[in-house]
């Protein structure tokens, strides 16, 4: 059963408009999407991939993240936070507008969310596209691994299709948490993804 939100939120007499959804196994997202008169001003994603296959507790689980990344992106506005460019469509009223990169936003996803990592070898095939899926050409990709035993970091450029790739040497870890983070921008478009991974646990040596 899909879990999702959607909730309306008046600041200084503009409405917006919060839509969370997570969009099935088949691409693993939570999606927030933020609109003031039926545009998009903010998006935000995360990656529940570390949650599959789906079973009774999983489920639970990602309820409460969808639940939380909802309510996370509500505060946000109520509490000014999250800092949203409006439309300058002349019926604002009370804010100077933003230069129109930064109403811009950008998805971000990976192709090849399940097969990435073969070995100790990652490549990342990336897709970074606007809100109406038309590629973003030159968006910056970057690529990090948090929990490594040495900062590692990783980045490219997507081209005229939208698509970049990532390939390294997965570096050795040294943390409890382990996560693989990727981003891109464009101008101060922004998205982000995240995908929870595994340490091998170390066996013990028996005598």
């Amino acid at each position: 059963m899909p879990f999702g939100h959607n909730s309306n939120v008046t600041v200084a007499g503009d409405t917006y408009h919060v839509q969370t959804e997570e969009r099935g196994a088949a691409h693993a997202l939570i999606d927030t999407t933020v609109y003031l008169r039926g545009r998009v001003l903010h998006r935000r994603t995360n990656s529940f991939s570390d949650l599959l296959p789906l079973n009774s507790d999983r489920e639970q689980a990602l309820k409460l993240r969808v639940d939380t990344q909802h309510r996370s992106v509500v505060d946000e506005i109520r509490t000014g936070k999250l800092r949203l460019a409006l439309p300058s469509d002349g019926k604002t009223r009370g804010h100077t507008p933003a230069p129109a990169e930064s109403a811009a936003a950008i998805h971000l996803e990976l192709l090849n969310a399940k097969t990435w990592l073969s070995g100790k070898r990652a490549l990342l095939q990336i897709a970074v596209n606007d809100p109406a899926s038309k590629p973003v050409e030159r968006a910056t990709v970057m690529a990090r691994v948090e929990g490594a035993a040495e900062p590692a970091a990783f980045s490219s450029e997507t081209g005229s299709l939208g698509r970049a790739n990532l390939a390294f040497d997965m570096p050795p870890l040294a943390g409890a948490e382990v996560a693989l983070v990727i981003e891109a921008s464009k101008g101060k478009a922004h998205a982000q993804l995240r995908f929870q991974l595994r340490a091998k646990p170390r066996v013990p040596s028996t005598s």
